[in-house]
């Protein structure tokens, strides 16, 4: 059969969301299919969590926790990827790329790293970065509305009165992320009020991909010396400098900068389709959240998220 997504002559990318997208009940879309008693074997072992408890019983205001949030959306995305798979063996997937903790999945998905190696980093990775924000606790906005130098003269207005305040995710021309210690959340709220522009407080208590997750790739990089990367595995975007990776040796630095450097989501997404020649994007993870992103940064590029997909009978 022939679908949108699998026609000749369709170059697909396959895009992984990060932590935010966790709610109760997570797995239950997943708990048929044939990849599920493996997948979640292999990532509780690997990571040190029930993974089955977390994505079918787990409240969602437990699941709102760093490291718990963090392996259970990348073990959502992995068997969202496996089913994918499973389903349209056919069609050609040219690139990955991941939002935040999503690379970790684009990574696994890719060839680049096992998915046993993705959930141990990820696992040590979730636990550094709870470790992190309990000595230097913070918070994470979105700004909606201005583009990102306009955000950045917000942020530089923040720090010349001694706060402490950084760009944490560039996702799209109208959608910016500003990460730092509380304070300096709320003094920034009140600059983007005043000019007129949607500013969300996430529900994060950490200031993510700034210098205060330091201590945090500090420790990760004890974990990365444990895993072995791939000599060559397939295209992957990454988070850091927006660039496509073919080489597994490049992906030590980049795991240990991405946790305080800002996610390029927008420029991610231009390579894919510009450089890379991808013509069709899909979502393959909970929710709807890279779609909605991708539509806005890229409105004629088709985008489907996994919820659209029809589960197979």
């Amino acid at each position: 059969m022939v679908t949108a997504d699998n026609k000749e002559g369709t170059r697909v990318a396959a895009l992984f969301p990060g932590q935010g997208v966790q709610r109760s009940g997570l797995g239950k879309r997943w708990r048929d299919t044939p990849a599920w008693a493996d997948l979640t074997a292999t990532i509780s072992e690997a990571s040190g969590h029930d993974v089955v408890e977390l994505l079918l019983e787990t409240d969602a205001e437990t699941l709102a926790r760093t490291d718990l949030a963090q392996i259970v959306v990348y073990t959502a995305s992995s068997l969202a990827w496996a089913e994918f798979r499973r389903t349209r063996p056919e069609t050609e997937v040219v690139a990955f790329a991941g939002h935040s903790l999503g690379e970790y999945t684009a990574l696994a998905a890719s060839g680049a790293l096992s998915t046993a190696d993705g959930a141990r980093l990820v696992g040590a990775r979730g636990r550094a970065m709870v470790e992190a924000s309990r000595r230097a606790p913070g918070g994470m906005a979105a700004v909606m509305g201005p583009p990102a130098t306009e955000v950045t003269t917000l942020v530089e207005r923040v720090r010349a009165t001694g706060g402490h305040l950084w760009i944490a995710n560039l996702n799209s021309a109208a959608q910016t992320v500003v990460a730092g210690d509380r304070e300096a959340i709320e003094t920034a709220g009140e600059l983007a009020r005043e000019a007129g522009w949607r500013y969300n407080v996430l529900p994060v208590s950490a200031a993510c991909h700034t210098p205060r997750m330091a201590p945090a790739s500090r420790e990760l990089s004890h974990a990365l010396r444990d895993v072995r990367f791939a000599p060559a595995h397939g295209t992957v975007v990454a988070n850091t400098d927006a660039r496509p990776h073919r080489a597994g040796w490049v992906w030590t630095d980049l795991c240990k900068r991405q946790l305080v450097s800002p996610v390029r989501w927008e420029a991610t997404l231009h390579v894919l389709v510009a450089e890379l020649g991808c013509d069709r994007l899909m979502d393959l993870g909970p929710g709807r959240t890279l779609a909605g992103l991708a539509r806005r940064v890229l409105p004629d590029v088709p985008v489907t998220p996994a919820s659209a997909i029809p589960e197979a009978r």
